[in-house]
Protein backbone atom coordinates (compact mmCIF):
# COMPACT_ATOMS: atom_id res chain seq x y z
CA UNK A 1 0.00 0.00 0.00
CA UNK A 2 1.38 3.28 -0.75
CA UNK A 3 1.55 6.51 1.72
CA UNK A 4 -1.10 9.18 0.18
CA UNK A 5 0.68 12.18 -1.51
CA UNK A 6 1.97 15.39 -0.21
CA UNK A 7 1.72 18.72 -2.06
CA UNK A 8 4.72 19.19 -4.37
CA UNK A 9 5.30 15.54 -4.49
CA UNK A 10 6.49 14.13 -8.40
CA UNK A 11 4.68 11.22 -8.37
CA UNK A 12 5.62 8.46 -10.93
CA UNK A 13 4.33 4.98 -11.36
CA UNK A 14 5.10 2.12 -8.25
CA UNK A 15 6.95 0.15 -10.54
CA UNK A 16 8.69 2.92 -12.78
CA UNK A 17 12.20 3.88 -11.27
CA UNK A 18 11.32 4.40 -7.62
CA UNK A 19 15.02 5.79 -6.69
CA UNK A 20 14.23 8.65 -8.58
CA UNK A 21 10.81 9.25 -7.76
CA UNK A 22 11.24 12.47 -5.43
CA UNK A 23 14.11 14.46 -7.86
CA UNK A 24 12.94 17.09 -9.72
CA UNK A 25 12.20 16.24 -13.61
CA UNK A 26 14.56 18.17 -15.99
CA UNK A 27 12.44 19.44 -19.62
CA UNK A 28 14.50 19.11 -22.07
CA UNK A 29 14.98 20.04 -26.07
CA UNK A 30 16.56 18.80 -28.51
CA UNK A 31 18.95 20.49 -31.30
CA UNK A 32 18.02 21.53 -34.97
CA UNK A 33 18.75 18.26 -37.36
CA UNK A 34 22.02 18.05 -38.83
CA UNK A 35 20.89 18.06 -42.70
CA UNK A 36 21.03 18.65 -46.51
CA UNK A 37 18.08 18.65 -48.86
CA UNK A 38 19.88 16.40 -50.53
CA UNK A 39 19.96 13.37 -47.76
CA UNK A 40 18.88 10.15 -48.35
CA UNK A 41 19.15 9.03 -44.86
CA UNK A 42 17.87 9.71 -41.99
CA UNK A 43 19.15 8.53 -38.36
CA UNK A 44 17.07 9.56 -35.56
CA UNK A 45 17.90 9.10 -31.63
CA UNK A 46 15.52 9.42 -29.03
CA UNK A 47 16.57 12.85 -27.29
CA UNK A 48 20.09 14.11 -26.77
CA UNK A 49 21.55 13.09 -23.05
CA UNK A 50 23.26 15.57 -20.82
CA UNK A 51 26.55 15.64 -22.25
CA UNK A 52 25.59 16.29 -25.40
CA UNK A 53 23.03 19.87 -24.63
CA UNK A 54 25.87 20.84 -22.28
CA UNK A 55 28.50 20.10 -25.65
CA UNK A 56 25.53 21.76 -28.00
CA UNK A 57 26.63 18.55 -30.02
CA UNK A 58 25.13 15.36 -31.77
CA UNK A 59 26.44 12.09 -29.07
CA UNK A 60 28.91 14.34 -27.19
CA UNK A 61 29.70 11.49 -24.45
CA UNK A 62 33.38 10.29 -24.53
CA UNK A 63 31.65 6.91 -24.29
CA UNK A 64 29.34 7.10 -26.90
CA UNK A 65 30.12 4.99 -30.05
CA UNK A 66 28.34 6.94 -32.75
CA UNK A 67 31.42 9.31 -33.85
CA UNK A 68 33.67 6.34 -33.68
CA UNK A 69 30.92 3.75 -35.70
CA UNK A 70 31.07 6.60 -38.51
CA UNK A 71 34.48 7.45 -38.37
CA UNK A 72 35.22 3.17 -39.22
CA UNK A 73 31.78 3.95 -42.06
CA UNK A 74 32.67 7.03 -43.18
CA UNK A 75 36.05 9.03 -42.06
CA UNK A 76 33.82 11.07 -39.22
CA UNK A 77 36.49 10.55 -36.83
CA UNK A 78 35.91 11.83 -33.10
CA UNK A 79 39.22 13.45 -33.21
CA UNK A 80 38.19 15.55 -35.98
CA UNK A 81 36.57 19.06 -34.72
CA UNK A 82 32.86 18.66 -34.71
CA UNK A 83 31.95 20.92 -37.41
CA UNK A 84 34.04 18.40 -40.31
CA UNK A 85 32.46 15.35 -38.80
CA UNK A 86 29.12 17.50 -39.28
CA UNK A 87 30.12 18.04 -43.43
CA UNK A 88 30.99 14.57 -43.59
CA UNK A 89 27.48 13.59 -42.81
CA UNK A 90 26.34 16.26 -45.02
CA UNK A 91 28.37 15.53 -48.06
CA UNK A 92 27.41 11.58 -47.83
CA UNK A 93 23.37 12.02 -48.06
CA UNK A 94 22.88 12.07 -44.12
CA UNK A 95 20.41 13.69 -42.37
CA UNK A 96 20.76 13.24 -38.04
CA UNK A 97 17.64 14.01 -35.70
CA UNK A 98 16.15 12.92 -33.04
CA UNK A 99 12.68 11.81 -32.58
CA UNK A 100 11.10 13.45 -29.57
CA UNK A 101 11.46 17.65 -29.93
CA UNK A 102 11.11 17.62 -26.38
CA UNK A 103 10.49 15.26 -23.04
CA UNK A 104 11.14 15.20 -18.90
CA UNK A 105 13.59 13.13 -17.65
CA UNK A 106 15.59 12.86 -14.57
CA UNK A 107 18.66 11.53 -15.99
CA UNK A 108 19.97 11.27 -19.98
CA UNK A 109 18.78 7.72 -19.76
CA UNK A 110 15.96 6.74 -22.38
CA UNK A 111 14.10 4.22 -19.22
CA UNK A 112 13.78 7.51 -17.25
CA UNK A 113 12.00 9.64 -20.07
CA UNK A 114 8.51 10.53 -18.44
CA UNK A 115 6.15 8.98 -21.10
CA UNK A 116 3.31 11.85 -20.59
CA UNK A 117 5.90 14.69 -21.36
CA UNK A 118 6.76 13.16 -25.04
CA UNK A 119 6.44 15.70 -27.79
CA UNK A 120 7.56 14.53 -31.22
CA UNK A 121 9.16 16.58 -33.50
CA UNK A 122 7.50 17.85 -37.32
CA UNK A 123 8.58 15.34 -39.50
CA UNK A 124 5.99 15.72 -41.93
CA UNK A 125 7.46 19.19 -42.73
CA UNK A 126 10.99 17.54 -42.56
CA UNK A 127 9.94 15.29 -45.21
CA UNK A 128 8.48 17.30 -46.95
CA UNK A 129 11.78 19.28 -47.17
CA UNK A 130 14.20 15.89 -47.28
CA UNK A 131 12.04 14.13 -50.37
CA UNK A 132 14.71 11.64 -51.22
CA UNK A 133 14.99 10.46 -48.01
CA UNK A 134 14.57 6.14 -48.20
CA UNK A 135 15.83 5.33 -45.30
CA UNK A 136 15.59 5.77 -41.77
CA UNK A 137 17.39 3.84 -38.79
CA UNK A 138 16.97 4.29 -35.56
CA UNK A 139 19.32 4.52 -32.99
CA UNK A 140 18.28 1.85 -30.39
CA UNK A 141 14.63 0.63 -29.10
CA UNK A 142 12.99 3.76 -27.53
CA UNK A 143 13.87 6.13 -30.92
CA UNK A 144 11.70 3.53 -32.73
CA UNK A 145 9.30 3.41 -30.08
CA UNK A 146 8.55 7.22 -29.95
CA UNK A 147 8.61 7.09 -33.46
CA UNK A 148 6.14 4.36 -33.92
CA UNK A 149 4.05 5.35 -31.45
CA UNK A 150 4.08 9.45 -32.14
CA UNK A 151 5.26 9.98 -35.72
CA UNK A 152 4.23 6.86 -37.97
CA UNK A 153 0.77 7.43 -37.75
CA UNK A 154 0.92 10.51 -39.19
CA UNK A 155 3.19 9.83 -42.13
CA UNK A 156 2.05 9.58 -45.51
CA UNK A 157 4.99 8.65 -47.17
CA UNK A 158 5.41 5.07 -47.78
CA UNK A 159 8.40 5.21 -49.70
CA UNK A 160 10.77 4.88 -46.14
CA UNK A 161 12.47 1.52 -45.19
CA UNK A 162 13.04 1.29 -41.15
CA UNK A 163 15.91 -0.33 -39.14
CA UNK A 164 16.57 -0.37 -35.90
CA UNK A 165 20.08 -0.46 -35.12
CA UNK A 166 21.55 -1.31 -31.42
CA UNK A 167 22.18 1.80 -29.49
CA UNK A 168 25.71 3.38 -29.29
CA UNK A 169 24.78 4.68 -25.79
CA UNK A 170 27.25 3.70 -23.12
CA UNK A 171 24.13 2.44 -21.36
CA UNK A 172 24.47 -0.44 -23.96
CA UNK A 173 27.32 -2.25 -22.58
CA UNK A 174 25.78 -5.55 -22.87
CA UNK A 175 26.61 -5.47 -26.54
CA UNK A 176 29.94 -4.78 -27.93
CA UNK A 177 31.41 -2.28 -29.92
CA UNK A 178 32.38 -5.11 -32.89
CA UNK A 179 28.41 -6.13 -32.69
CA UNK A 180 27.68 -2.37 -32.97
CA UNK A 181 30.01 -1.69 -35.59
CA UNK A 182 28.65 -4.91 -37.37
CA UNK A 183 24.47 -4.17 -37.53
CA UNK A 184 25.54 -0.44 -38.47
CA UNK A 185 27.49 -1.42 -41.27
CA UNK A 186 24.21 -1.79 -43.38
CA UNK A 187 23.58 1.60 -43.55
CA UNK A 188 26.54 1.64 -46.00
CA UNK A 189 25.47 -1.83 -47.55
CA UNK A 190 21.70 -0.60 -48.18
CA UNK A 191 23.33 2.73 -50.08
CA UNK A 192 26.62 2.09 -51.84
CA UNK A 193 26.17 5.93 -53.16
CA UNK A 194 27.35 6.84 -49.33
CA UNK A 195 30.73 5.32 -50.11
CA UNK A 196 31.67 7.05 -53.49
CA UNK A 197 30.96 10.51 -51.35
CA UNK A 198 33.17 9.65 -48.53
CA UNK A 199 36.63 8.03 -47.03
CA UNK A 200 36.07 5.24 -45.17
CA UNK A 201 39.26 4.07 -43.45
CA UNK A 202 39.81 1.06 -40.80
Amino acid sequence: MFAPCTAGQNLKKPNDHAKYSFKAMTHVRCFAPIEDTSATVLILGSMPGKSSLRAGQYYAHPKNLFWHIMGKLLGAHPALPYEERVRVLQSAGIALWDVLESCARVTSLDADIENGSLIANDFTSFFSGHPRIVHVYFNGAKAEDCYRRLVHPIIKKTSITYTRLPSTSPANASISYEHKLVAWEIIVKQNPAICATTVRTG
